[in-house]
């Protein structure tokens, strides 16, 4: 499982002219999903993001995190980030789960953000989104498990 997290000043996601998401102060998570994750993976990335101290406190210096400022979350499914660009010109994503497999967890991973006390939103798997991330620093964090 792979996670992009952007922290954000605002944050949208809008299908066919429609917000489906908006957030304010909090994080963008760019979700990719491989065929071997499940809830382990999940249960650690969200712990991971919801305690991760990449927000400025009073002096500046970043030792908040998503639960200290009582931030939001957009989750959106990517299975781009699994790319495999080695070959050729035209990116494979042969590594990426397939969508019977994708879809759920993306779902649980949004659900145990919630539960973690994170209001959470989500695109919409599989649809053409259009992600709206106002980065914020600009900070941008990889995480993989």
């Amino acid at each position: 499982m792979r996670a992009l997290i952007q922290r954000v000043s605002s944050g949208s996601v809008i299908i066919d002219n429609s917000t489906v998401a908006k957030i304010e102060r909090g994080l963008v998570i760019l979700l990719g999903i491989a065929p071997g994750d499940g809830e382990e993976q999940a249960r650690y990335l969200v712990e991971k993001i919801a305690n991760l101290r990449i927000f400025e406190d009073a002096d500046g210096k970043l030792n908040l995190s998503l639960l200290d400022i009582g931030g939001e979350a957009i989750v959106v499914s990517q299975f781009t980030l699994y790319a495999d660009t080695r070959k050729g010109r035209r990116p494979s994503f042969t590594d990426a789960a397939l969508p019977e497999i994708a879809s759920p967890l993306v779902d649980r991973f949004a659900e145990l953000l919630t539960a973690q006390g994170i209001p959470t939103q989500k695109g919409v798997f599989g649809a053409h989104m259009l992600v709206n991330i106002a980065n914020d620093g600009p900070v941008t964090i990889w995480l993989e498990r």
